[in-house]
């Protein structure tokens, strides 16, 4: 049996036709070989995305319906849960085995990876000690790869792949890696994800200069791996997820559900924190879009409340009942019994509380998995605090010395944020891109629930 074409697949998150025009060898790439307008899915976000492309089915079918939702099973909201388990579907490496038994995959830091059925695995994940500290590090599969990319890339940037920090170091470390697995493992197929245009754009917006510039920086960090690819004579599929539109306003829609009478909180040593379970609605949000979660929706005055007190809010373009979450393929058992979208300009923000005095102490945190919600804030510093930097090198200094730490500099006014996505794209100029290093292998626009099938056909498996 011939061996398959082996595949680089790279996910260059918010990469848009726009953006192609600042990365040199990328560009080289698309046009020497193919690139097509890319469709992408509601929510337009990382999980649901990624979720399509490797199983060519919609939300409604694998079942992943934003970053994260309501877990109505547990009464609590989790974001950026990890394991494969939860995504439904038949997912690519099970399509490409049936078809060429021994194919074998590696994924390095595309989400849901844990449990995958991947022969190699590279995905963060922090050590969280006994004593409440959280420091950086990877799970691999097979194990002993932990120590030979750490040995060698020195440990997982995680303060650099979300937070303050964010930026070019922590795609450098997975480009490294990704290299590294090709030359020692050679995998048929290799997934890589590359997150870097997600900081700047999600700062400063898409048309900033800083925004270029962050573009032409991965195109540089990426330029040896697209060599070593065209050495060996691997196929590369450069994706992207989404675009990021411009946004110069927010929504409070966990304040307005509260103000309703509907969102309810409990207090712990004065901090108020969301209680799902007692609320007669409250919102999820992420990004552009935000679920919204009715309590006994049988009783149709709670919907009824639950749209009135949406319906008039600044910012929301849309609220999707039954019908309008099955029209968008988010007909699933884990949407909220309400969708809303944001107008092109706005997106939403997870607060809940009405007085800031009264937040939780992880709001001002990188906390991604506490948090009730996206919180795109955690990309910056607060700029009312003198002291925050002063903050940051004590907390730093504390960690260095194998103490707790508390880094609490992220600030609560939402208002610098001005890229967010989310929403499907108004054009495809602003909207995701896929790019192909053989030519005439795009048939033309390419539906994100027929990636899978592209990448099969490249590998010759379909």
């Amino acid at each position: 049996m011939n061996r398959p074409t082996p595949l680089l697949v790279l996910d260059v998150v918010g990469l848009t036709p726009r953006l192609l025009e600042h990365m040199p060898r990328l560009r080289s790439l698309a046009r020497s070989g193919s690139h097509a307008p890319l469709g992408t899915v509601l929510p337009a976000v990382t999980c649901a995305a990624q979720s399509t492309f490797l199983t060519g089915a919609l939300p409604s079918g694998h079942g992943i319906v934003g970053n994260g939702w309501y877990f109505r099973e547990l009464g609590d909201v989790l974001l950026w849960r990890q394991h494969n388990g939860l995504v439904g579907g038949d997912k690519l490496w099970d399509a490409a085995r049936r078809a060429h038994p021994g194919y074998t995959v590696a994924n390095i830091c595309w989400w849901y990876a844990m449990g995958a059925d991947t022969d190699i695995t590279v995905t963060p994940r922090p050590v969280y000690y006994a004593d409440g500290r959280k420091e950086p590090d990877c799970y691999t599969r097979p194990p002993a790869l932990h120590d030979e990319l750490t040995g060698t890339l020195g440990t997982f940037p995680l303060f650099h792949f979300w937070g303050p920090g964010a930026g070019i170091t922590s795609s450098r470390w997975i480009v490294d890696a990704t290299r590294h697995v090709l030359r020692t493992r050679g995998p048929d197929l290799a997934l890589s994800y590359l997150p870097h245009l997600d900081y700047d754009l999600q700062r400063y917006g898409p048309d900033d200069p800083r925004s270029h510039r962050a573009a032409t920086e991965l195109d540089s960090v990426m330029a040896p791996l697209l060599d070593d690819a065209e050495a060996e004579g691997r196929t590369v599929v450069a994706l992207s997820e989404y675009g990021i539109t411009r946004v110069d306003r927010h929504v409070d829609i966990n304040r307005a559900l509260r103000r309703a009478g509907l969102l309810e909180v409990h207090t712990q040593d004065g901090m108020e924190y969301l209680d799902p379970s007692a609320s007669r609605a409250f919102a999820v949000a992420d990004h552009q879009i935000a679920h919204v979660y009715v309590r006994h929706p049988e009783n149709p005055e709670n919907l009824a409340a639950a749209r009135a007190a949406l319906a008039d809010l600044p910012g929301i373009d849309m609220l999707l009942d039954d019908e309008g979450k099955k029209a968008h393929g988010l007909d699933h058992p884990r949407s909220g019994e309400l969708v809303a979208l944001a107008a092109p300009d706005a997106w939403f923000t997870y607060y809940y509380w009405l007085d800031d005095a009264r937040a939780p102490d992880f709001a001002r945190l990188v906390e991604i998995h506490r948090k009730p919600g996206y919180d795109p804030v955690e990309l910056f510093m607060d700029p009312l605090d003198p002291y925050v930097r002063v903050k940051a090198a004590t907390a730093l200094a504390r960690k260095k010395l194998g103490m707790r730490y508390r880094m609490a500099v992220v600030p609560l006014d939402p208002s610098p944020v001005r890229g967010s996505h989310g929403r499907l794209p108004p054009s495809d100029d602003e909207g995701p891109l896929i790019v192909c290093s053989t030519p005439r292998a795009l048939p033309g626009r390419v539906a994100a629930t027929d990636v899978k099938a592209v990448l099969l056909a490249l590998a010759g498996l379909h």
